[in-house]
């Protein structure tokens, strides 16, 4: 078992892959990949002002639950939608999508996502 104290929990922030992102993306994961854990990414992500990742899937899914501001995710085939502080959004396995901040404030989320993830192309501009 581990604890990391609050006072630790943003020391350790990577940014995020350009060839995946459009924009600033900076996440701190939360839980790394061991032998137990070998397919499970966990991370709080934080997407400046119009960040946002590529269209992507994960063969297992992926949970999102936004804890800071505002942003918009699309699955594909379907029309942007926006999410706000408090939302949960699932993704199915396999399925594509993108989600990231609004064009003006940044949005944070806790990711879980299992399986691999298949990078796609980039994404479309949010709305406004």
């Amino acid at each position: 078992m581990k604890i990391t104290p609050r006072s630790e929990a943003f020391d350790v922030q990577n940014t995020m892959d350009p060839s995946h992102f459009t924009g600033i993306a900076v996440a701190r994961e939360l839980v790394q990949a061991s032998p137990q854990t070998p397919s499970i990414f966990a991370a709080v992500v934080r997407f400046e002002a119009g960040a946002r990742n590529h269209w992507h899937s994960h063969a297992g899914g992926q949970l999102l639950h936004v804890i800071h501001g505002e942003g918009w995710v699309q699955a594909r085939g379907h029309a942007p939608q926006r999410i706000n502080e408090g939302d949960t959004v699932t993704a199915d396995p396999g399925e594509e999508h993108w989600h990231g901040a609004g064009k003006t404030a940044p949005m944070a989320h806790i990711a879980v996502a299992v399986g691999e993830t298949r990078w796609l192309e980039e994404s479309p501009s949010p709305p406004q």
